[in-house]
């Protein structure tokens, strides 16, 4: 258990331990959700990088992309056409 002291402007200092386990560094940005009463901290990008994974689940196979080959052929095309504007 970690314990951190509010200031007088309602200012925190998380942890180094939490601080570490969140992935966090200088500048990075926390998120607060509150669950069944519980007041969660978290890592804003990896949460945003969770639900962007969940969002584009399927999205792979939906457009043909079967493996990682496909999916190499498919950025060598879209480089070229690139190249070419």
């Amino acid at each position: 258990m970690e314990l951190a002291r509010l200031s007088s402007k309602g200012q925190i200092t998380i942890p180094i331990e939490i601080r570490k386990k969140l992935n966090l560094k200088e500048g990075d940005k926390v998120l607060f959700l509150e669950e069944n009463g519980k007041i969660i901290i978290a890592n804003s990008s990896l949460i945003a990088l969770r639900e962007f994974q969940q969002a584009m689940e399927g999205e792979a196979e939906k457009q043909g992309l079967r493996s990682e080959e496909d999916v190499n052929e498919l950025v060598k095309e879209i480089r070229g056409e690139l190249r070419r504007k």
